[in-house]
Parts: structure tokens; C-alpha cells; sequence
């Protein structure tokens, strides 16, 4: 009888022992992801009641040199669809200072994923120290940039990057600048979900996970 109490004594332990590491790693796996935040349906999407289901998660997290990797993952949009990612003062049109980052596309179920390197914390910023001659590609390029002094962009915008596919997915057809044949669709999603002065790359600090070196693509 001893024995079998002694038993079953040590396999009570053994098993809270088990149970003790599965929910410290579970909670220690928790603390590990990168931050992240969440895009929503512009307000010309809104107003035009499409993409109804579109979400859109973003995750930053700093490479060893002090760069940040930001994914960014869409779900239920326009199947099918190339979009255009800007990083952008303000959430909302005239939006500011805008630099293109690049593109994301989706496949036929309407999901697709961005990466990006580059600068997307609270140091992100614009600088003209003065006004000089533009490169001019087509007739839409300024001759010249304003001067500025510097400018923080802790916001994100997405736009179709033809306004056909925009029309099609049930949004206006409106032509916007926000390509880089200057003949994009509609802003379709944004970080306008933050305000306009706190935009969720300068609130958000990069996470201090380093992607390994073999995921820096």
C-alpha cells in the first residue's frame, strides 16, 4: 500500500511538473511575438461599402543591425489584386507626406503578405533641407521639393494599384497618384484606427526579437 501511495504520489508530481513547463513556455512563447496592430477599411471603402471583410495584420520586429522587418498580411480583400503600401503622415486624404514601400498581391482566395525592410519606429521620418530639381519621369513629377524640416510618418495606407481592380472589388474608380505610374485606385485600407498625431509606428516600439539572419529577405 506504501508503495503504491509513494507511486502514485510521484506521478501526481511528475505531471504538475509537466504541466508547470507547458504553461511557462506557452506564456514565455507569448511575450516572444512581435508586436503587432491591425489596418481597417478606409473611409472611401466605407463610403463605397466594399471590401467588407478585409482585415490586415502588421508585425515589426528588428534585424541585428537595427533595421525592423515588417510583414504585413491581408485576408478576405479583392482576390486576385495588386496593391500598393505607403508609409504616410496622416491616415486620412490629403495624408501628407507619403513614401512608397512596395506591393503586396493576392491569390484567388483574396490573402496575401508583404515584407519590408527598413526604418519603422519612432524614428521614422521626411527631411528637405532644401529645394532642388526632381527627376521627371512623366508629366505628373514636380520640377522641384518643397523645403521641409523634418517630418515623422508613423502611419500606413493601401491602395489598389489600378482603379479598374478597385471598381471591379465594388469601390470607386477614382484615379489616385499612389502608383508608380501615378494611375492607383482608391485607398483601401489604413492605420486610421489610430489618431491622426499618433500613428501606430511611433507609438508602437520595434520589438527587440531579431529575426534570424536566414529570415532577412
Amino acid at each position: 500500500m506504501r508503495t503504491r501511495n509513494l507511486a502514485r504520489l510521484w506521478l501526481i508530481l511528475g505531471v504538475a511538473l509537466l504541466v508547470g513547463v507547458l504553461l511557462a513556455g506557452v506564456a514565455m512563447a507569448k511575450r516572444a511575438q512581435p508586436p503587432h496592430f491591425e489596418m481597417v477599411r478606409s473611409k472611401s471603402a466605407v463610403a463605397k461599402d466594399c471590401l467588407k471583410k478585409v482585415s490586415a495584420t502588421v508585425q515589426i520586429r528588428s534585424t541585428p543591425e537595427g533595421n525592423q522587418i515588417m510583414d504585413v498580411t491581408l485576408t478576405h480583400a479583392a482576390k486576385n489584386t495588386e496593391y500598393t503600401l505607403f508609409v504616410i503622415q496622416q491616415p486620412n486624404d490629403p495624408f501628407g507626406i507619403s513614401w512608397y514601400q512596395g506591393d503586396i498581391s493576392t491569390d484567388n482566395k483574396g490573402n496575401g503578405k508583404g515584407r519590408f525592410i527598413g526604418i519603422f519606429n519612432d524614428e521614422v521620418f521626411a527631411i528637405a533641407p532644401g529645394s532642388v530639381k526632381a527627376p521627371q519621369v512623366d508629366n505628373q513629377d514636380a520640377e522641384k521639393n518643397p523645403k521641409f524640416k523634418p517630418v515623422h510618418t508613423f502611419h500606413l495606407g493601401l491602395w489598389f494599384a489600378d482603379p479598374k481592380e478597385a471598381k471591379e472589388a465594388g469601390c470607386s474608380g477614382k484615379v489616385t497618384p499612389f502608383d508608380g505610374d501615378h494611375a492607383a485606385g482608391i485607398q483601401a485600407l489604413s492605420t486610421r484606427n489610430f489618431p491622426d498625431l499618433k500613428g501606430p509606428l511611433g507609438e508602437k516600439k520595434p520589438s527587440k526579437i531579431q529575426a534570424p539572419l536566414g529570415e532577412i529577405k
